[in-house]
């Protein structure tokens, strides 16, 4: 029998939980004494991130620890503290860090730094400027509170701390109407879909609860409820409408279709803003609460064994949609939304087809380059087209003038296209490959077209921008901005005479307002503070990938090893060990030393593939969760992985080679020549004119939604309640009012004018009669006096007289 011995965890990870606290603290430093300080703030914002950059590293690199030294199932490093109590049942607050968990913490913190140093040259001048920072740190945090979350009520606290910090930082030029309504529009639009997460927290507590007190745990608990949908004793029905609940969440929060309308509007937020929540936060928040809960969507959507489920069948119809609208937007910033959109649904179909990994490595692989390309284009509006946006209105020919933003957008458009040898195709193309080695052909068509509309529009857009003739801004021809997010100009303290502003050369140790203004004396490459976080990420835009690049030669899979959680069976006796910790204890799993690591390495090996072919055969390649032995639990389905091949690879590189080179084509045409087939086409050719207003448009579907839906059901509602109104509560309040003045009429007639005044008249004309027949008696004759006074004592005497007889 072999010793037991726990599997350490390392202080790191043991005190995860100081990643979402600590700038959580920094929001409320800088919101007390942010404007105190030299930098307004901004050095308690950045300080903060860095500090939680330094944990969330070292909890990487002591997870990456943890599963070198164990080949079969990792235990979770899970930690709780009871934050209140009701009823005596307990409600916690901890922390559950897992691979998936280390991924986001690095990420979030990461482009959150590099988001951060970029402000503070894209803002300076802000009259917000501090409460900028105090937002967009508290954005941050909400959504490390979110990825740490031990249970749901945690995860749905740090869920509505990014919804409140994204209708702020949307709306942070609120004077403009179309921010507010931006804003206004993406709160509510998330909303609906958040009623989605209660009510699937609602049914995963009540059918996961007994499931988890068994075993001292309690159905809010996150590595409860992964271990009770695998357990074969979760009811279908019950893990299918949570699944269907969660996911409708996660539509509103990740902006896949139909509510991805509210995405492309948030452009009005400040591009920074705009970097942050398209790349690391807030819209990831869905994909990562699919990948977090994934055995409950796993088993209630029967994902390996369905050939289409609700999650794929959004995810692809997101990618096609997206991408289609992505083509007909001449706003820069708007065509990187749409492209977020599309990435997101790559990310949703991954998950809807069983490739788990491949997805949550899209997320990782998409938030550089993408955080890369909006970053870019603020870089171009700051200092290249004079705070515009519009591509064909004020951009183009911007390459030597701009040539660091103009590389690093290059780069990081190759890794979003799936270039070969760039990290996007490492992601990406392992999602459509195993869409159809896991049986969705169609999805596998999707994920290729998808590849290659994503080439042609970021084609287009890259023309547009650095290449071609200049025009308006790039071309030193300035004039009224339109873009919905008003830059600098119109928000620099004192520069427009705008009341209640510092001096400029005082913000954030800024320079003055002249330097400033250089900046719009034609194009040229930004400052450093901008320029720096964009060859970082351009960097990492082209090397993540190899971190799991399983093709030849590199043959690296590194993230999958680290970061995919095992579907293999552990005790019983461990698995409630893990669930039943109590307040600030650390789960610990024990598990058994290896007498040598060759030894180790292939019993752990035979373990998990007997498991994965087990539950193979038990259910068509479903894995952990359906014939799992009866003193065991299973918290991970276990997933089978395409191999890459070269030849597999080789469709959607030439769709995609094919995408780029054909949008080359036509820009070179539309933009370059005087004559070209394709010009006007949209005037001559009435199908494609149907074609271009339905995607202007956006299928019509604000139409549908202010139009129709609001219109129909809210004017009616209105309506119905103006009556109420009017009619009904007016009316008691009109009638009251009627009821109580006649009743005041007639007490005044008839209580206080004849009773209470009669009263009071009555005694007074009696006082008032009385005196005057007493008036005779008071002649001032004493001998009248004297005659009443023995008259008096003459009466009083026969009456004494009479009494005493």
């Amino acid at each position: 029998m072999l010793a037991q011995e726990a599997l350490t965890s390392g202080w790191f990870l043991e005190n995860a939980w100081l990643i979402p606290l600590i700038p959580g603290i920094g929001f409320a430093v800088i919101l007390l004494v942010g404007k105190r300080l030299p930098m307004q703030g901004a050095e308690v914002g950045i300080g903060t991130m860095a500090a939680a950059l330094v944990i969330a590293t070292g909890a990487a690199y002591q997870w990456i620890q943890r599963v070198d030294d164990h080949e079969a199932f990792v235990e979770p490093v899970i930690r709780k503290w009871v934050w209140w109590q009701n009823g005596g049942f307990e409600f916690g607050l901890g922390q559950h860090i897992d691979g998936l968990a280390v991924v986001l913490l690095f990420l979030v913190a990461f482009i959150s730094l590099l988001v951060q140093i970029y402000s503070t040259e894209y803002v300076k001048g802000d009259r917000r400027y501090t409460h900028y920072f105090a937002a967009i740190t508290l954005f941050s945090a909400g959504m490390l509170v979110m990825v740490l979350a031990e249970n749901m009520v945690q995860l749905i606290l740090g869920w509505e701390i990014m919804g409140l910090c994204s209708f702020l930082l949307i709306g942070h030029w609120w004077e403009d109407a179309g921010n507010s309504r931006a804003a206004v529009k993406a709160i509510l639009t998330v909303r609906v879909g958040d009623v989605g997460l209660m009510v699937g927290t609602a049914i995963l507590f009540f059918g996961a609860n007994e499931w988890a007190t068994e075993r001292g745990s309690n159905g809010f608990s996150i590595h409860a409820i992964s271990g009770w949908a695998l357990s074969g004793d979760a009811s279908d029905s019950v893990l299918l409408w949570a699944a269907i609940a969660l996911f409708i969440a996660c539509i509103g929060k990740s902006g896949q279709f139909p509510l991805h309308t509210w995405l492309p509007d948030a452009m009005a937020g400040p591009t920074p803003v705009s970097s942050l929540l398209h790349s690391s936060t807030m819209v990831v928040a869905g994909v990562f609460l699919v990948a977090r809960l994934y055995p409950v969507f796993f088993e209630g959507l029967d994902i390996l064994d369905s050939g289409v489920n609700l999650i794929a069948l959004i995810g692809g119809i997101t990618i096609v949609i997206a991408a289609a609208l992505a083509f007909v937007q001449n706003d820069i910033k708007r065509v990187l939304a749409y492209s977020t959109v599309s990435q997101l649904g790559y990310m949703m179909m991954g998950l809807g087809v069983g490739a788990w990994t491949p997805a949550v490595f899209h997320i990782f692989t998409h938030a550089f380059f993408k955080c890369c390309l909006f970053l870019c284009a603020g870089s171009v509006s700051h200092s290249g087209s004079h705070h515009s946006f519009d591509m064909k209105k004020d951009m183009g020919g911007l390459f030597k003038k701009m040539p660091i933003t103009a590389w690093t957008w290059i780069l990081a458009t190759a890794a979003l296209c799936g270039v070969p040898f760039f990290s996007g195709f490492f992601s990406k193309d392992e999602i459509i490959d195993n869409a159809d080695h896991n049986g969705y052909p169609v999805f596998f068509i999707v994920g290729l077209v998808g590849a290659a509309m994503t080439a042609a529009y970021m084609t287009r857009a890259t023309y547009l921008t650095f290449f071609g003739k200049p025009r308006g801004a790039a071309a030193g021809v300035h004039h009224e901005v339109e873009h919905p997010e008003v830059e600098h100009d119109e928000h620099l303290v004192d520069a427009h005479g705008v009341a209640g502003g510092d001096s400029h050369a005082g913000v954030a140790g800024g320079d003055s307002h002249a330097e400033v203004g250089d900046h719009h004396q034609g194009p040229h490459e930004s400052p450093w503070r901008i320029t720096a976080p964009l060859v970082i990420l351009a960097t990492c835009a082209v090397f993540a990938g190899y971190l799991n690049a399983p093709a030849p030669p590199f043959k690296t899979e590194k993230f999958t090893e680290w970061v995919e959680p095992r579907g293999v069976p552990v005790s019983e006796a461990e698995a409630t060990a893990s669930l039943s910790i109590r307040s600030g204890e650390t789960a610990v799993f024990e598990v058994p030393p290896a007498e040598s690591g060759a030894v180790a390495e292939e019993t752990h090996a035979e373990e998990a593939g007997a498991a994965e072919e087990a539950g193979a055969e038990a259910h068509g390649g479903s894995g952990c969760g359906f014939d799992v032995p009866s003193d065991s639990v299973c918290f991970a389905p276990s997933l089978s992985h395409a191999e890459f091949k070269w030849s597999k690879a080789m469709p959607s590189i030439l769709l995609v080679a094919f995408g780029g080179f054909a949008s080359l084509w036509i820009c070179l045409g539309m933009f370059s020549r005087e004559r070209f087939a394709l010009k006007g086409l949209t005037t001559r050719f009435a199908p494609a004119r149907w074609g271009y207003n339905f995607l202007v448009n956006k299928y019509y579907l604000d139409h549908l939604y202010e139009k129709i839906i609001v219109h129909g059901i809210a004017h009616p509602i209105a309506q119905a309640a103006y009556w109420t109104n009017q009619h009904v509560l007016d009316g008691l309040v009109n009638g009251a009012g009627k009821g109580g003045r006649r009743t005041g009429e007639w007490v005044y007639r008839n209580i206080d004018q004849r009773v209470v005044d009669g009263a009071v008249n009555g005694s007074g004309l009696m006082a008032s009669e009385t005196g005057h027949a007493l008036q005779p008696v008071q002649s001032g004759k004493v001998n009248q006096y004297g005659a009443l006074l023995f008259g008096a004592a003459a009466v009083a005497a026969i009456a004494l007289v009479i009494l005493n007889v």
